[in-house]
């Protein structure tokens, strides 16, 4: 592979964007870049950039991946995609979740557990299911953390009041209020039992 450009990242004057064959191929750390004299026309392979990219910046990716889970938990999906926003390669992503993992700072069971506690108020089963999974939890932990869940028919409940509020309670209105339950991931059951609460049913 030949490199065709290396040019200044915008955001970040210390790191620079790798070309190679005309295209994006990874951000690097302009101090690597120079301790490598790696410059245009260079012939290189994928393992000489990915070891030159691990070994000066895999700390560099640790701390920026600890700071990015400092406002909320992330799986290890997340933390991946972070990464490799950021132009680091596998072998530094690989690196940096083993630590992470080593360290606790990741732990997609735990994450899937709070998540859920906290997403059980105002959504169902179904719903916060389908959301730890788009975030990268695998189905087996993702169906033990929703089957936790307690007082579904409580939080339907809310839900379902602060839907209704300043609405006339009527048989369109009932309607809608069901498809709203549905859509929040409640299922059937739990759905039509909420609708009780306001001395109706579903006729669906």
């Amino acid at each position: 592979m030949e490199i065709t450009a290396i040019t200044p990242q915008k955001k970040d004057k210390s790191r620079c964007n790798i070309e190679v064959d005309g295209r994006f191929y990874c951000g690097m750390k302009l101090e690597t870049v120079m301790q490598n004299r790696l410059k245009a026309g260079d012939i290189v392979t994928g393992e000489q950039l990915s070891a030159m990219q691990l070994q000066s910046e895999k700390q560099t990716a640790l701390d920026k991946a600890l700071t990015h889970i400092t406002v909320s938990m992330k799986t290890e999906k997340e933390i991946r995609d972070f990464l490799s926003r950021k132009g680091y390669l596998q072998d530094v992503s690989d690196f940096v979740v083993d630590k992470m993992k080593e360290y606790g700072y990741l732990d997609d069971a735990l994450y899937a557990q709070q998540y859920t506690e906290n997403a059980a108020k105002r959504k169902g089963a179904r719903l916060i299911a389908m959301e730890l999974k788009r975030r990268g939890v695998d189905d087996e932990t993702a169906r033990e953390a929703v089957s936790n869940i307690e007082n579904s028919e409580e939080s339907a409940r809310r839900v379902l009041e602060k839907y209704m509020r300043s609405k006339e309670v009527n048989r369109e209105t009932l309607k809608k209020a069901y498809a709203h339950l549905i859509s929040k991931g409640f299922d059937y059951d739990t759905a039509r039992s909420a609708l009780k609460s306001l001395g109706e049913e579903d006729e669906d």
